[in-house]
């Protein structure tokens, strides 16, 4: 599959697409509103129905034969030769949407027929306006400038986002309290994100809860960046294909992975 400047366009469009579906719909009380069971097994929100119906619609307008794997809809083939594989959050943080929180996010992840080939991933703040992107072997991109993660080594002074209330709160207790700050945003994707800015340390959910549509582009964006992402017990994350089977994941700067799944050995 070959790789340009085409996707970050399609994307671009996407989001476009996604913001002027959802933006009248933000903080309001219709955008929570129950729809259906959505393909994950999980509640679809006016607010993502409205997002993924835009999205699909600039995906079929894009003239190429691709698989879709979206969170409320599933699988979706458009032409019958697939390029390339699509997955797609069509909304990520429908919580923060629905409350007017200003965190929640489009993302999309290009790959080849074999999702471990993770080629071109993009997540995009529908409320800020910022964008981050990578294609593999390219480097990590926040509004076209190049970003890294922090270089923080030091357990005590970390800030981390840890999943791991109501279940496995027995392995991420060591973390919580041996790190400076935990902060939890609500959208996994941005904050995959912000690990690979810096903007955060690291991010840990070992509630094995998340589906590939939450974290193939972050998951991307973040090794681009030069951080490192394995499941819980430091193994090699195996993206699921298909968004019903769920994983877990720990994903930092790359400077303290080790140390934190030490902690969450200890658990």
């Amino acid at each position: 599959m070959t790789l340009d400047s085409n996707f970050l366009k399609l994307c671009q469009e996407v989001f476009k697409a996604a913001y002027d579906a959802t933006i009248d719909l933000v903080g309001t009380g219709s955008a929570s509103s129950f729809i259906r069971m959505g393909a994950d097994g999980t509640p679809t929100a006016r607010i993502d129905q409205e997002a993924e119906d835009a999205i699909i619609e600039v995906l079929k307008a894009d003239g190429r034969s691709m698989r879709i794997l979206s969170e409320e809809l599933g699988e979706l083939f458009i032409g019958n030769s697939p390029e390339f594989t699509v997955v797609l959050d069509p909304l990520d943080g429908t919580y923060n949407a629905s409350a007017g929180i200003p965190f929640y996010n489009v993302s999309i992840a290009f790959t080849s027929h074999d999702l471990s080939d993770l080629r071109f991933g993009y997540v995009s703040n529908l409320a800020l306006k910022e964008e981050f992107y990578a294609e593999a072997g390219k480097g990590a991109y926040l509004n076209g400038n190049k970003i890294k993660p922090s270089p923080n080594s030091d357990l005590n002074n970390l800030c981390v986002s840890v999943y791991g209330y109501r279940h496995n709160v027995e392995r991420t207790l060591k973390i919580s309290s041996n790190v400076r700050r935990v902060r939890l945003f609500g959208s996994v994707a941005l904050e995959l994100c912000y690990v690979a800015s810096g903007r955060l340390d690291a991010f840990v959910d070992v509630r094995k809860a998340l589906r590939v549509t939450d974290v193939a582009a972050g998951q991307l964006i973040l090794e681009e960046a030069g951080g490192r992402v394995t499941d819980g017990y430091g193994n090699t994350l195996r993206l699921p294909d298909n968004v019903t089977a769920r994983v877990e994941m720990v994903a930092s700067n790359g400077q303290v992975h080790k140390k934190l799944l030490s902690l969450l050995s200890r658990g």
